[in-house]
């Protein structure tokens, strides 16, 4: 089956804080693909990847990177698509505030959704979410995941009802 996301990143050190968005894209059923395209190395790879993305048949592309984090931008720039930007701490970072506000500082005109630091998962989340709008199916498993959440934190409000939040911390 075609990818419907593609998940991107500038290293392959990357690679443990964007598995969350293949893995979370998964569970939620759509289709995805994940390579490296750095924005500084491979900056000719990067311009095909983002030019020919929709062609291709992705419908967004989710972006990680660190240190100078110039790939979402760059490839937004390129495609018509929704890219969501991934900050990561990586280990040339500025404590990972380099990655954020190259990402979220985009001009006007360029826009990037942005999560916040190393949260792929939540990018692969916005990403079904995008896609669910216009797929049933999708927006319905959106729908579930959300619900789940929702029935965890009642579960948990309960036992700390119930047990007393003092007893938490003996456990």
């Amino acid at each position: 089956m075609n990818p419907q996301v593609g998940i991107i990143m500038g290293s392959d050190s990357d690679l443990n804080v964007m598995q969350a968005a293949a893995d979370v894209l998964k569970e939620l059923g759509v289709t995805y693909e994940l390579t490296v395209v750095s924005a500084h190395r491979t900056p000719l790879r990067m311009v095909e990847y983002a030019t020919k993305a929709k062609e291709r048949g992705l419908k967004v592309i989710i972006a990680g990177a660190g240190g100078a984090a110039h790939l979402p931008g760059m490839v937004a720039s390129l495609t018509p698509l929704p890219v969501i930007g991934v900050p990561v701490k990586s280990s040339n970072s500025i404590d990972g505030w380099d990655s954020i506000l190259s990402i979220l500082q985009m001009p006007n005109g360029i826009p990037v959704a942005t999560v916040a630091l190393n949260a792929a998962k939540n990018a692969g989340i916005l990403a079904a979410s995008i896609i669910g709008a216009f797929d049933t199916a999708v927006g319905e498993k959106v729908a579930a995941y959300k619900k789940n959440l929702e029935a965890e934190v009642l579960k948990k409000a309960d036992k700390l009802k119930k047990e007393g939040w003092q007893n938490q911390f003996d456990q």
